[in-house]
């Protein structure tokens, strides 16, 4: 049987417009970047501000696109090659992403928050799938570009669609959403994150209830009933026309209720009222948020009307996505240690989230859980006090030793009991070498930060960390521990 293709030509001229060149062509898939395309693609060539696609159009088309979508000739590919060409390639796929979500009739998700959007996007996408084909964002693929190729990719017969959608201005999951056309749409929760750019939490609850805006008529709002922000955001849905909700959390009135978590190193039991019924289940990863998102992953299962117990028989499948918490076993030539890297991006909510996982580690008998932090970005002129108010969570956690870098990261290295200070440094560069000497067997190491603080510099350092004695040997920590 013949596979039925993602795209013809004839159907993406019709989304997107344009003056097609070269010989007729189908798609079965869409790429941005020639380095992970696959053949068959149609290869969109996009204009960004430190590259532009149109320079690698031929190296995609030579490893197999199917097509290119161009704004300008590219001067090296060859002539007669298929390629559409159009104004504006982001606008042309924005028109293609918005083409597949109308002519798709899958039950459409849309997720957003301050915190856990790519986990429970995940965690959707695995809980969905005992019930139909599921389609969902790739990575955290939420911004301007990320949602229209997620959109685009949906493949014709998916029975789900879930994306994510993320912001750090207001107007901007306005937009996304009146791509998505979501039936359910989820806020996770709501954290004091890009500051910079919003002046109270407040301010962020109201750019987040965007999402309610393109919520499709007898859709559903999740929403966390304990948030400080639950009576605005259901105001903001009630406001959009929605009429159905599901709710989640720890207050009594929420409709999926945290009862109690057992909460371990390496997973959680929960125990739950749902509908005023009992109903318990595990979760194969560690920490309240996530207790908290999969309450929030069942109130859409619920939403959906779709089994609960088949739902959470998932969950002992799920898996902590890389940079968010994964956790490994780094060998050394004495022993090895653990690394829990959580380095693709933080802010006040999800570092005390990633606290408290550190805190229920169990390193070996005399060996140390370590925290090696990154600037959290984006706070606007709270930031020092938000670096310092982290002390509380850290002491709590029983945190041995905080590895400190960045300039705000500064306010809770001062925060701290002198023997909690391991160093701080400028930038992750300066403080790998420091860290990489202090690491001992048997320790639990954490390394978090924002991303634009390149905490992955230092857990690609640790992985590959080599304590052999040599002729330079980095300085150890300040205070010897």
């Amino acid at each position: 049987m013949t596979q039925t293709p993602l795209w013809t030509r004839d159907e993406v001229l019709d989304a997107v417009g344009g003056l097609a060149k070269g010989a007729d062509w189908t798609a079965g898939g869409v790429a941005i970047d020639s380095r992970n395309l696959q053949p068959g693609d149609l290869f969109v060539a996009l204009q960004g501000p430190n590259h532009d696609a149109h320079d690698f159009v031929a190296a995609a088309l030579a490893k197999g696109a199917t097509a290119a979508l161009v704004h300008r000739m590219p001067e090296d590919v060859p002539e007669g090659a298929p390629l559409i060409l159009v104004e504006d390639t982001l606008k042309a796929l924005t028109a293609l992403g918005r083409a597949a979500r109308k002519r798709s009739s899958a039950r459409i998700v849309a997720v957003t928050g301050s915190a856990g959007k790519t986990g429970t996007k995940e965690a959707l996408r695995l809980v969905l799938s005992p019930f139909g084909k599921v389609s969902a964002s790739v990575s955290s693929f939420n911004n301007h570009w990320g949602v229209p190729l997620s959109l685009a990719r949906m493949p014709r017969d998916a029975e789900f669609g879930v994306f994510e959608l993320g912001m750090n201005h207001p107007g901007e999951i306005r937009d996304l959403v009146d791509l998505v056309q979501p039936e359910v749409a989820v806020i996770t929760t709501i954290a004091r994150a890009h500051l910079a750019f919003f002046k109270t939490g407040a301010a962020i609850a109201e750019a987040k209830a965007e999402i309610f805006e393109g919520v499709q008529p007898g859709g559903a709002a999740i929403l966390n009933a304990s948030s400080e922000y639950y009576g605005l955001l259901r105001a903001r849905a009630e406001a959009c026309g929605v009429t159905r909700f599901q709710t989640f959390g720890k207050s009594a009135e929420a409709q999926l209720r945290l009862v109690n978590a057992e909460l371990y190193a390496r997973c959680s039991a929960v125990s739950a009222l749902i509908g005023g019924k009992p109903f318990d289940y595990s979760l194969a990863v560690p920490g309240e948020h996530w207790v908290m998102n999969s309450l929030a992953v069942l109130a859409v299962v619920r939403a959906l009307g779709l089994d609960l117990t088949t739902a959470a028989a998932q969950f002992t499948r799920l898996k902590v996505l890389k940079g968010r918490g994964s956790s490994e076993l780094v060998s050394m030539p004495e022993g090895a240690f653990e690394l829990i890297d959580d380095s693709y991006n933080a802010n006040p909510e999800s570092m005390r989230a990633a606290l408290s996982v550190l805190g229920r580690s169990k390193p070996r008998e005399g060996s140390r859980r370590i925290a090696i932090l990154g600037d959290m970005l984006e706070l606007g002129s709270e930031s020092r006090s938000l670096h310092a108010g982290l002390a509380k969570p850290l002491l709590e956690a029983d945190v041995d030793l905080l590895f400190a870098c960045g300039a705000d990261m500064t306010a809770l290295f001062e925060a701290l009991p002198a023997d909690r200070r391991g160093a701080h440094a400028r930038d992750s560069v300066a403080l790998l070498p420091i860290v990489q000497a202090a690491v001992k067997p048997g320790d639990v190491v954490m390394v978090k930060g924002s991303l634009g603080s390149r905490m992955a510099v230092i857990v690609e350092g640790l992985r590959t960390l080599d304590r052999k004695h040599s002729d330079n040997q980095p300085l150890r920590a300040a205070n010897g521990r």
